[in-house]
């Protein structure tokens, strides 16, 4: 938590106004009591009414100036905090963004989530209640027991015994509290993923009528979130009524003690007033301050979980240097004996891939279920590194590109279509940010995609929805592809980007990626033998092996899986056929 101060150093005015316009409202709240002492002792005693309007215009004088210096506080209090969660969300996005894929799957998306909502909204709270009271309740607290012991040593020593057992009190239960408050953060996460999945797979969850279990699950998540939580609840409300008890007795010792003391002629009925105020002014700040460590408890638990993101290292290293690397062979990208195992798996997902794809090739990549399809292209434009071997795209190892440099080589649709939230120039800009409506359009042309456009009311304006959900799959896979051909890449990457099209749809796009004027290198992954049958080369995976290379008609006399698939795919369009 101490290492994200730094992301407040923009905010160093704000952090020291703040403290100093609450202490000067805490100083003239000390005085009041002597006020009220004055009045008993000088104007009621001696039926003085004048005096008794001129301190009781006093009085309303320091709450006029105490009020003044709380809206001051509070402004610049509110302004740091505000700013220290906003800059937080930034370096915590940034940083993210750097993590490859790998580490943000061994992470967690809800994790990341609740990390940037939840945590970073408890630090923002801590921060402003820090800023305000961290200074001004201990200052009340001990300043209040000086002033008394201004008014009267003896009675003052009741003082100096409850402050130190009430420190006891609050700091103990503070230490108790904190691992607590951590698991509750963990029992968060754990009901953000839960509602996440089911946010995201509502359709799934109806269409197998499973709602039940869904509800069961989340409350049972839900249950061990709320038993946690009245946990912590129980130990943190014990702060209240023990703080009452031993302020109560206290006062009940302060009265009795000031009563003998005002019996004996030795002390004022106005000075043991006084007294009592200053035992309520220490009352209620102390309870300010058990709430306050609470609280700061809580910022602590999230702000050590915002700080163990931002301390993870990526798994990945680009060049440090942004000067362009010397391409060798333009858009020709090559495997050798490239191995790739996920993290927590026992057996590799790919296993001694070798295969060349010069320019212009078009390379189709086919194979069952989990045969390690996506996982191989994923390798290509370095989303995850490979664990042995070497990648190579235009003759230089991926590893030894800028970043930039590296993802500029290449226009990505992955497996699952995702559009953002706007309007769909806005969505095709991604891939060429200065791109004009001609090259836009010639990229739709070419995804097949110009009919979605042109079927909208507001064309390239038209709004789309989070996730693209008023476009049908197919749309959205076309506007994808779309996206990724307006920045004419050297390498195109298919992960089953037209799963959602019907088959005369499909050909027109072959047919139209074929004819592409800026002749990139392009990897088809297909589950269907129809939609790669015409590239130059077909790679046939089964198991995370390379089993078969080579065109359709080589593969159907030399590769034992491609002939089954294809095999199985023609007796199921048969038996479609006659139905």
């Amino acid at each position: 938590m101490v290492k994200l101060f730094k992301y407040l150093r923009n905010y160093k005015k704000e952090c020291i106004l703040g403290p100093l316009f609450k202490m000067l409202e805490a100083i003239f709240e000390l005085f009041v009591p002597l006020v009220v002492a004055s009045i008993i002792d000088n104007g009621i005693a001696d039926g003085d009414k004048g005096y008794i309007v001129r301190m009781c215009l006093l009085m309303a004088a320091l709450g006029a100036i105490g009020l003044t210096n709380t809206l001051f506080a509070q402004y610049f209090a509110a302004k740091a905090a505000t700013g220290f969660a906003a800059t937080l969300r930034h370096v915590l996005l940034s940083h993210v963004q750097k993590l490859s894929y790998q580490d943000i799957n061994s992470i967690g998306s809800s994790t990341l989530i609740t990390r940037m909502t939840s945590d970073i909204n408890q630090v923002q709270t801590g921060t402003n209640l820090a800023i305000r009271l961290l200074l001004r309740s201990p200052f009340i607290v001990f300043g209040a027991m000086i002033m008394a012991f201004t008014v009267d040593v003896k009675g003052a020593l009741v003082f100096a015994v409850t402050i130190p057992v009430l420190s006891v009190i609050v700091f103990g239960i503070m230490l108790i509290s904190i691992p607590m408050f951590k698991k509750v953060q963990n029992r968060l996460d754990r009901v953000m993923n839960s509602t996440r999945e089911n946010l995201s797979g509502v359709r799934v969850i109806r269409a197998f009528g499973q709602e039940q279990a869904e509800i069961d699950s989340f409350e049972k998540e839900a249950g061990s979130l709320t038993s946690m939580q009245k946990t912590v609840g129980r130990v943190s409300a014990l702060m209240n009524p023990l703080t009452y008890v031993v302020i109560n007795l206290a006062v009940i010792a302060l009265i009795w003690t000031g009563a003998i003391r005002v019996e004996a002629g030795l002390l004022t009925q106005g000075a043991v007033v006084a007294l009592y105020n200053y035992m309520s002014q220490i009352l209620v700040e102390l309870i300010k301050l058990a709430n306050l460590i609470i609280n700061l408890t809580k910022t602590a638990a999230c702000g050590n979980r915002l700080q163990a993101i931002l301390e993870i290292e990526p798994s990945q290293k680009f060049a440090v240097n942004e000067d362009k690397v010397k391409i060798e062979k333009p858009s020709a990208v090559s495997f050798e004996n490239v191995t790739f195992t996920y993290d927590g798996a026992s057996l590799p997902s790919l296993s001694n891939i070798s295969f060349t794809a010069e320019k212009g090739d078009i390379i189709g990549i086919i194979g069952s279920t989990g045969s390690g399809k996506s996982t191989l292209v994923n390798l290509i434009p370095r989303f995850y590194d490979a664990n042995s071997g070497k990648i190579t795209v235009g003759g230089v190892d991926v590893k030894d590109y800028p970043k930039k440099q590296l993802r500029e080589c290449f226009g990505v649709v992955p497996q699952k279509s995702e559009l953002m939230t706007g309007t769909i120039r806005d969505n095709l800009l991604w891939g060429k940010d200065n791109a004009n409506d001609e090259e836009l359009n010639d990229a739709l042309k070419s995804a097949q995609a110009l009919d979605v456009v042109q079927s909208k009311s507001k064309g390239l304006d038209e709004l789309i929805t989070e996730g693209g959900r008023n476009l049908s799959g197919g749309q959205k896979q076309r506007l994808c592809i779309a996206r990724a051909l307006v920045r004419k890449p050297d390498i195109l990457i298919l992960d089953d980007s037209a799963s959602a099209l019907d088959y005369g749809t499909e050909s027109s796009l072959r047919a139209a990626l074929r004819s592409l004027p800026f002749k990139p290198t392009i990897f088809i992954v297909s589950q269907r033998t129809v939609s790669i049958k015409d590239a130059d080369k077909i790679l046939v995976l089964d198991d995370g092996k390379l089993v078969g290379v080579g065109t359709h008609s080589e593969l159907l006399k030399s590769c034992l899986v491609y002939r089954e698939i294809y095999n199985s795919q023609q007796i199921m369009e048969v038996g479609s056929n006659e139905a």
